[in-house]
């Protein structure tokens, strides 16, 4: 017999309305003509271009001209090889060379599904009852570049739940790189990520054991004016590339949580961010701090990274490093075990694995956990978010992928204080996708990346077939008196 759990009523769809002024950069040459021809009108002309654009742009987005203006501001190599001073030039001349490198993305124009759900830091102003939360997704637009959006929702004392409606503006967030960096662990990294052996060694050998970004970026135009070979010139392109991965970002005060996305910003993320598994993560002190894994992508590589916040205005991001840092499906326990962060991944792709460390950016030394054991897991099996803290054991949601590639959710059982002892695993899946939720975008998946607890329900929110969301609950207590009768 299996485990009665309850779908709401409740689906969470893309819009393809919300849109993100983004930069647009088509090579140099290219801008220098724009700007070029742009130089050559007089004012009054400028001003009969920019004015009607404004208008047209101003309700579609928070602060256009602070926008036009920004992408204007990144063209200052360009105007130097131009010999035009910058500051010379009129505001609305300015304004009217950042709108031909502005292009609008629709970020959820494609798909919207993966969600994350936790605590929101605000918990002001509540009945008894009821929780505030907030969850991500994974949104993918045009090229199918995904990002990290969010919606904030209220989970009322019956467990119903409203997702408030989003915002009509989407903010990108400012960039602050990363001012010093490890050489050791930028180096490990770098070996992990392909680029090439002798151009690493050499940069290596020219660098402090700890060094800035404009040491490095110096260092690489240096050698690349003495490199005749163009695809040696793209692996110095890499390594600035990785410094790039290390990096703040921070969102304005006057955004709402809807309105905040985390577009990819490096070089190693330019296909998309992928899976955000947040987890609100309890220090040995007693404060908390939010963190969430997700897959950076470029088109050929992933590389695993780290996103911390305490207030989802501002964010610090950083590539994961070691063994057990490979693949996907990274998820963090929400505390330490036994004096060291835990882990749990999937590094060869079919199996569940653990681990441990002292540092949370450095994993080494993965155990295998799992390995798929059901027909409906035969494929691989996965975690979906991080591990739920229970009086029973640490509460762990799987997917299993099993023949037509069709996607459930399962559910396993953790020791404790030790956790790489698994205590139970349904032998039966835990959700299905059914008639209504197997057309998609991908179709036959239902995915979660993290679930949440509330009035002694386990509310799960997935995506189903990468289309849109949706969300079902299942009686704690039930679910984990299965798990113990299932056992392995």
């Amino acid at each position: 017999m299996r485990l009665s759990i309850e779908r709401k009523a409740i689906r969470v769809n893309p819009d393809a309305k919300r849109v993100i002024a983004r930069f647009f950069f088509n090579g140099s040459e290219r801008a220098k003509g724009v700007i070029q021809q742009v130089m050559e009108l007089d004012e009054d002309k400028v001003f009969g271009l920019i004015s009607p654009l404004l208008q047209e742009y101003s309700s579609r987005h928070r602060n256009i001209t602070r926008v036009l203006n920004r992408h204007c501001s990144k063209l200052s190599d360009v105007f130097k090889e131009l010999n035009i001073e910058y500051d010379a030039l009129s505001t609305y001349r300015k304004l009217l060379i950042g709108s031909y490198f502005t292009h609008e993305y629709s970020i959820e124009s494609a798909a919207f599904f993966n969600p994350s759900i936790i605590d929101d830091p605000d918990q002001n102003d509540l009945e008894d009852g009821e929780r505030r939360v907030i969850i991500s997704f994974r949104a993918v637009g045009e090229g199918h570049i995904s990002s990290i959006t969010f919606r904030r929702a209220l989970i009322d004392k019956n467990n119903d739940i409203t997702v408030l409606p989003a915002g009509n503006y989407i903010d990108e967030a400012e960039i602050v790189r990363n001012a010093v960096y490890n050489k050791q662990l930028f180096f490990d990294k770098a070996i992990t990520t392909q680029i090439n052996v002798d151009v690493l060694r050499e940069l290596e050998g020219k660098l402090d054991e700890r060094f800035e970004y404009t040491t490095l970026r110096r260092l690489i135009t240096d050698s690349q004016k003495l490199q005749e070979n163009d695809l040696l010139k793209l692996e110095y392109d890499k390594i600035l590339w990785l410094a790039d991965s290390y990096y703040e970002i921070v969102f304005s005060l006057d955004t709402d949580i809807s309105d905040r996305v985390i577009f990819p910003i490096s070089e190693y993320e330019r296909k998309g961010i992928e899976d955000a598994r947040f987890v609100k993560f309890t220090n040995d002190d007693g404060s908390s701090v939010y963190y969430a894994t997700y897959t950076a992508y470029d088109g050929a590589l992933i590389m695993p990274k780290l996103l911390q916040t305490t207030d989802f205005i501002n964010f610090r991001i950083m590539p994961l490093y070691g063994a057990g840092a490979q693949n996907k499906n990274l998820a963090l326990f929400p505390r330490k075990i036994n004096g060291k962060f835990a882990m749990i991944s999937r590094i060869d792709g079919w199996n569940n694995y653990i681990m441990y460390s002292d540092k949370i950016n450095i994993w080494e030394k993965p155990e295998r956990l799992q390995q798929p054991k059901f027909p409906w897991e035969f494929v691989q099996i996965g975690n979906c978010g991080s591990p739920i803290e229970t009086e029973e054991g640490w509460l762990v949601i799987t997917h299993g992928v099993g023949p037509m590639r069709k996607y459930v959710l399962g559910a396993s059982l953790l020791k404790l204080d030790d956790p790489a002892v698994e205590i139970g695993r349904l032998k039966e899946p835990l959700l299905s996708p059914n008639s209504d939720e197997r057309e998609g975008y991908v179709p036959n998946v239902i995915y979660s990346c993290g679930s949440f607890v509330h009035n002694g329900k386990l509310i799960i929110p997935y995506g189903l077939s990468d289309y849109s969301t949706s969300f079902a609950e299942v009686d704690l207590k039930t679910l984990l008196n299965r798990l113990k009768e299932d056992g392995l």
